[in-house]
Parts: C-alpha cells; structure tokens; sequence
C-alpha cells in the first residue's frame, strides 16, 4: 500500500474518523481551475483526494461526471496534463494522498511503463481504472506495484460471493465499494443498503472500505460514520461546482471547498 494512503487511514481510524474524499475531473473547468481546487480541498476537510482522467467514452459515469470529462477535454486536457497536475499538487501538500480515476485507454496509449513510472514522479498513491477487469490487470498491476502506487479495486453491488474473493486476494490501497446500481450520480444510496455489502467485504480483506457513486449530502456521508472507512463525494460537488458558473479558479476552488466543509463537518 502507499505509505500516505496507509498513514491517513491508521490515523482516522485511531481518532474514529471516517475519510472525506472528493472526486474532481481534471481541467474542469480548466486546468487552472482544477489546480486552485486541488490546492484548497485539504483546508476543507479532504482526507484523500480522487482526481479524474476525463475519457471520452466513460461508461460507468452519469451525466455529471461525463459533462466534466467533455469540458475537459474540450479544454485540451490529456493524460500527462494530469500527471502535470498531480506533480504540483503534490509540491505543495507533501502528505494528502491523491488517487487517480479513470479508464484503461488513456493509460494503455501513454504506455504503461510509462505511465507507471510517471505517475510515481507525480506522486500519486493510487489508481484506480474502472473498465479493467482482474483478467487483463496483471501487466499494470506489477508495474504500479513497483512503483508503491495501490491499484484499487471497484466492487460493485451486484458481484457474487467468488468473484468478489477473486476481486479481492490482490488489492491494495483501499476497497472502493459502489454504492448504488449503476452509473455515478445516477442515485442516492442508504446506510442501511451499505452496512451489510460492507460488512461482506470485510469477512474477505483487512482493507480500508469506502463507499462512493450516490453520496451527495453531509446526511449521507455522516449515515456512514461507523460503517464505512470512507466516503467519495463526487457528482454533487462536480455539480455544484459547474452549476455556480465560477468566473475564475478563485472562485472555483472558493465554491468546491465550502461545499465540502458541508461534508466534512458532517462527518465530524
């Protein structure tokens, strides 16, 4: 695991904290706007941050998420300008671990090897790659593990008792486990729906479990102190982000950090 992802988790657990973690699209609005966001979700309660690779056929994504990845790549934003991103981000904020999300394309162009070896310059912890099944992750999992980037596993609500241990012998970081069926943002999930999934997954992995895909008020993510180790806001707060019309990264990063002390105060 990530030394950073593994430290955050040990001192929310030891304090009985749950971890608040935002999804933002990189260059959404821009790039600008993307690094003046990054830089001010930490003072707003971020534990860890999820920062999105926009794709252009993203398919577990809701009308949310895949509005962003279009901006964004409307706007020029690829791969290594993420990688761009992450290395700035982590110059300033040496100790919040940053994940990056999206799908194997991307990846698979840049080069594996390549992306490997610059995501670790980049300083990011983790990976997440929705479309890439435990089959065909074995090249890119050694890789990333070379490097101590976590690959971190997707677990839907629909995946049976084997395939969940298959999912599981191997992953690392975290377990990030959907809350609703579905795409993201398509829904709003339940404590009540959770707590048993979670409890599932617990009997096969000694993990941190955070849930996301359906969280959007600090009702909901303080519904799941306790139960979950974390919880991912992303549609809402790409929303409430778009929605504000920000005329500058100022003020972008002014509306996503208040929408997340929402968040995190409820989770305190």
């Amino acid at each position: 695991m990530s030394e950073r992802l593994r430290a955050t988790f040990d001192s929310l657990h030891a304090k009985g904290r749950t971890a608040l973690i935002p999804f933002i699209m990189a260059g959404d609005p821009s790039a600008e706007a993307t690094a003046a966001i990054l830089d001010a979700l930490p003072a707003a309660g971020a534990d860890i941050i999820e920062l999105g690779i926009p794709f252009s056929d993203p398919m577990a994504d809701g009308p949310a998420i895949q509005a962003a990845g279009q901006r964004a790549l409307a706007g020029g934003m690829t791969l290594r300008g993420v990688l761009s991103l992450a290395q700035s981000f982590r110059k300033k904020h040496p100790e919040v671990p940053l994940v990056l999300m999206g799908y194997y394309n991307p990846i698979l162009q840049m080069g594996l090897d390549v992306f490997a070896e610059n995501a670790h310059l980049s300083g990011v912890d983790g990976v997440i790659v929705v479309d890439l099944p435990p089959e065909e992750q074995e090249e890119l999992h050694a890789l990333l593990q070379a490097k101590h980037i976590s690959f971190i596993r997707l677990i839907a609500p629909t995946t049976g008792e084997a395939r969940l241990q298959r999912l599981l012998e191997d992953a690392d970081g975290f377990v990030y486990t959907i809350a609703v069926k579905g795409i993201t943002g398509a829904g709003s999930s339940t404590a009540q729906a959770l707590e048993s999934r979670i409890a599932q997954i617990r009997v096969h992995t000694r993990l941190p479990v955070v849930a996301g895909f359906g969280i959007k008020t600090p009702e909901q993510a303080a519904a799941l102190k306790g139960i979950a180790d974390g919880v991912v806001i992303g549609s809402a707060l790409v929303d409430t982000v778009h929605a504000r019309g920000a005329a500058s990264p100022e003020e972008a990063a002014e509306i996503a950090g208040l929408f997340m002390q929402g968040i995190a105060v409820a989770l305190k």
